[in-house]
């Protein structure tokens, strides 16, 4: 594979006059770690998660295909890192270029903010199967709460395609390479899908860290407002950028149907904590909110079932320094599987996460989301119309219900590691090894 040397002269001067519509500020951030090998994970650092989403087989790669992918940060910073996952992949992917901007409208972006991105100093990489990339960090500095386009030329690819299905969010796809392209004329064909971007960093101020919050398609955002960033965790990130505490990064490790004991629409939650939380930089705490898919499948898990399932993330979660908040399951009569015997279940599942007190922060969405005249029920005004997904209503009421104190709970101190966390267990296709 073809080796570019980094950018000199008249591309450096390009490079330095994006800086106005990026926000920029210095160049190059002091005491940087080195750039991570082509295909390895992160260097520990002060790099923390802006955003995130969790990775999945999402249909066949093809060869000579672009994919703009928009994504809202949470956190702002410098040196901006994207991470390509190849993780559900059968055979090695070759990305021929890869930029990222500002978005302006739809596909076009900001004049003057597509910049490059590079891989170890190439502007190409191959990835392997079930493998993961770290780009090599823009100097300047990323907004918070702005929406990123990460654009990539996937040169070569075949087999399975890794991307994240649900993303509420409009992306555009294209033929052939158009990355540096900062309007839409080549960009219109429409996704509602992320491929292999999943997860982008940023170097914040210091002592900031970030959440991700694992869970299923109420984490994922179905039933919000596509293209409008009304998840709950969205909704957690602005209150957390004014909430004065030091955790500010907020990551969505949420996919729709997913399971904490049984892999199916994903990995479940034993299998990918590590790759879909634990890895992630900066991640001082799991948010837990995950279960009500174990309960109504058919046949249900049992209560001691789920809370074995929980007690093992918590442990894993603590070996690798970080804190666990649970979040209580939300009330789900009227949806289709909902029986009285799967109620039961939850009520006990409940319970625990009140009262064992195993977990380092409890949030009750469970109490924040039922009616008062049928506690089994969502309340109406929360409800996104099928009894199970909250509206965007609802979904603003969960982020308000999290105390940010519980979020930054010490947990760290631990294992004495707030980078990527420590070493992997078996968590199928795309386990990666952190750097310490």
């Amino acid at each position: 594979m073809p080796r570019t040397a980094r950018p000199h002269g008249r591309a450096a001067l390009t490079a330095l006059s994006t800086c106005v519509a990026l926000g920029c500020g210095t160049g190059t951030v002091p005491g940087e770690q080195p750039s991570p090998t082509p295909g390895g994970p992160t260097a520990a650092g002060r790099d923390v998660v802006t955003w995130a989403s969790s990775a999945d087989h999402v249909g066949e790669a093809a060869d000579g295909r672009g994919y703009r992918l928009m994504v809202h940060t949470s956190v702002g910073g410098s040196g901006l890192r994207v991470r390509l996952s190849n993780a559900f992949g059968d055979r090695p992917v070759t990305f021929g270029s890869a930029h990222a901007g500002l978005q302006r409208d739809g596909a076009s972006l900001v004049p003057g903010s597509n910049r490059r991105l590079t891989f170890g100093g190439a502007r190409s990489v191959t990835v392997p199967a079930g493998g993961i990339v770290y780009s090599d960090p823009l100097p300047g500095r990323v907004p918070a709460a702005r929406t990123l386009a990460v654009s990539l030329y996937v040169a070569r690819a075949g087999g399975t395609l890794t991307g994240h299905g649900m993303a509420l969010q409009t992306s555009y796809t294209t033929d052939g390479d158009h990355t540096a392209e900062e309007g839409a004329a080549h960009w219109k064909q429409r996704t509602g899908s992320w491929y292999y971007l999943d997860a982008v960093t940023v170097r914040p101020r210091k002592e900031t860290g970030a959440v991700v919050a694992l869970g299923d398609s109420i984490t994922d955002g179905r039933q919000s407002t596509p293209d409008r960033d009304r998840r709950w965790p969205d909704y957690l990130a602005r209150r957390l950028s004014t909430s004065g505490g030091t955790v500010e990064g907020v990551a969505n490790a949420g996919i729709a149907g997913n399971k904490v004991l049984l892999d199916g629409p994903g990995q479940s939650a034993l299998n990918r904590l590590r790759r879909d939380a634990l890895s992630l930089p900066g991640v001082r705490t799991v948010f837990l909110f995950q279960g009500v898919n174990d309960i109504k499948a058919e046949p249900g898990a049992t209560s001691a079932g789920l809370i074995a399932g929980y007690r093992k993330l918590i442990d894993r979660a603590h070996a690798a320094g970080k804190c666990v908040v649970g979040a209580t399951i939300a009330p789900f009569k009227g949806w289709p599987e909902w029986d009285p015997a799967g109620e039961a279940v939850r009520q006990r599942v409940n319970a625990f996460i009140r009262d064992s007190g195993e977990f380092d922060g409890v949030t009750d969405f469970d109490h924040v989301l039922r009616s008062p005249h049928d506690p089994e029920r969502m309340l109406p005004a929360f409800d996104g119309g099928d009894h199970l997904h909250p509206n965007d209503k609802g979904m603003r009421a969960m982020a308000d219900a999290v105390d940010p104190k519980t979020l930054d709970c010490g947990t760290g101190q631990r294992a004495g590691n707030d980078g990527p966390g420590g070493q992997p267990d078996a968590d199928g296709p795309g386990a990666i090894r952190p750097s310490r």
